[in-house]
């Protein structure tokens, strides 16, 4: 597992500083905190916590990386953990999903965490540009004051209609807390600075400058597309020490594997273009070969899902079964919802769909329900959906009683 991969032993300096090393570790208990020097990668290689931009997990110690929405974050158990895959089945015109993939490479690059953006369809340094901007503490607040204050004000009339169940719900994660570092808030109406950019580390994939026109692909288990990406995916993981198999002299880091709309025709696959193709089954066999890669190393990937594979339930079962994590975005335009006065305060609903429970057998499902999405001014934020009572309805009930 990536868990036990990044907490490989390293090689001392010297006798002395082994022996102390050694005794360090047996003495100090779980609920101790270790010392700096203790912790290092010099005295017993690298744990969990000496990643920047992670944290082990409460429930299993699994190493953690953020979503990019805290709120997310939350939901998933804590973040996503590393060795998974977090797939997003795109809303219907696929307005909000592209969101959730640029805060989880936005989140990479404020965590000095390396980069792997593949597409068939925008160019990764395109899709790097459009990055949003991270929210200072002190921005974040003030968006975040001015949104419940907004939002109390419109509660305060209906405060009575709310629908007794709805108020046991558990409160979301949505303004920033101080003392924690793990994961951040980000500014949609403005880009990434150019600067932090430049000092990152990301590799692109973009799959027409990798496919000739001309190329001739014979009939095999994969696309060629699926192929080439495979490969380079592999080839980053081992060549740069992220597979966690040989000890590494620097700092050990997370790569992070973003892949825009996998299984759209752009790639080669149509599977949902015809009946009897050869290639029915690439896309799965693609989606075992790659969790069969971030298994083994300290990686985690997102992937955007089209709209037209979520509405064949025989395919999308199938992805679903192959990925860790499963997040659905419902947005409302151009349903009966966007008109509807229930919802007015939201632009969707967001389905947790999976979580996972590594070394089982089985999935978790997430224990909030009702829960909807709304993009503000700047801040995309996640909220357990508010129900409310008609007090008409109501009303001609005592009457009939009566």
């Amino acid at each position: 597992m990536a868990a036990a991969a990044a907490s490989g032993t390293g090689t001392g300096t010297g006798s002395t500083g082994s022996i102390a090393a050694a005794a360090s570790k047996n003495n100090v208990t779980s609920f101790q905190r270790r010392s700096p020097r203790a912790s290092s990668t010099d005295s017993g290689g690298s744990r969990l916590v000496s990643i920047a931009g992670t944290r082990p997990s409460v429930r299993n110690g699994q190493l953690l990386v953020s979503t990019g929405l805290p709120a997310l974050d939350q939901l998933l158990g804590g973040g996503l953990a590393v060795g998974t895959v977090l797939l997003i089945e795109e809303d219907k015109y696929n307005i909000y999903s592209p969101l959730l993939f640029k805060y989880f490479l936005a989140e990479g690059i404020i965590s000095g965490h390396t980069l792997l953006v593949a597409s068939a369809k925008d160019e990764p340094a395109e899709i790097l540009q459009e990055l949003p901007a991270p929210l200072l503490d002190d921005n974040c607040k003030r968006e975040f004051d001015e949104g419940v204050y907004n939002h109390e004000t419109s509660e305060s009339n209906i405060k009575m209609k709310i629908a007794w169940r709805y108020q046991l719900l558990p409160k979301m994660e949505a303004g920033p807390v101080s003392s924690s570092r793990f994961g951040h808030y980000y500014d949609s109406s403005k880009k990434i600075p150019q600067e932090l950019l430049d000092a990152s580390k990301c590799h692109g994939f973009f799959l027409p400058e990798k496919i000739s026109s001309t190329l001739n692909v014979e009939s095999c288990s994969l696309t060629h597309g699926y192929i080439q990406l495979l490969q380079f995916i592999q080839k980053i993981i081992y060549e740069e020490g992220f597979d966690g198999s040989n000890p590494q002299k620097k700092q050990k880091n997370i790569l992070r594997i973003g892949i825009q709309n996998l299984g759209s025709p752009l790639w080669g696959d149509d599977v949902c273009c015809t009946e009897n193709c050869d290639n029915s089954y690439s896309l799965t066999k693609f989606l075992y070969i790659l969790r069969g890669l971030l298994r083994t190393s300290l990686s985690a990937c997102i992937i955007t899902m089209p709209t037209h594979l979520i509405q064949n339930k025989a395919i999308i079962a199938r992805i679903t079964n192959l990925s860790d994590t499963v997040v659905h975005l419902e947005s409302f335009i151009g349903s009966e919802r966007e008109t509807n006065p229930l919802y007015k305060d939201y632009h969707g609903l967001i389905h947790i769909r999976q979580i996972p429970r590594l070394n089982n057998l089985i999935c978790d499902v997430s224990d909030v329900k009702d829960l909807a999405f709304k993009l503000k001014r700047k801040l995309f934020t996640i909220e357990p959906v508010v129900a409310f009572t008609r007090v008409e309805t109501q009303t001609v009930l005592f009457v009939a009683k009566s």
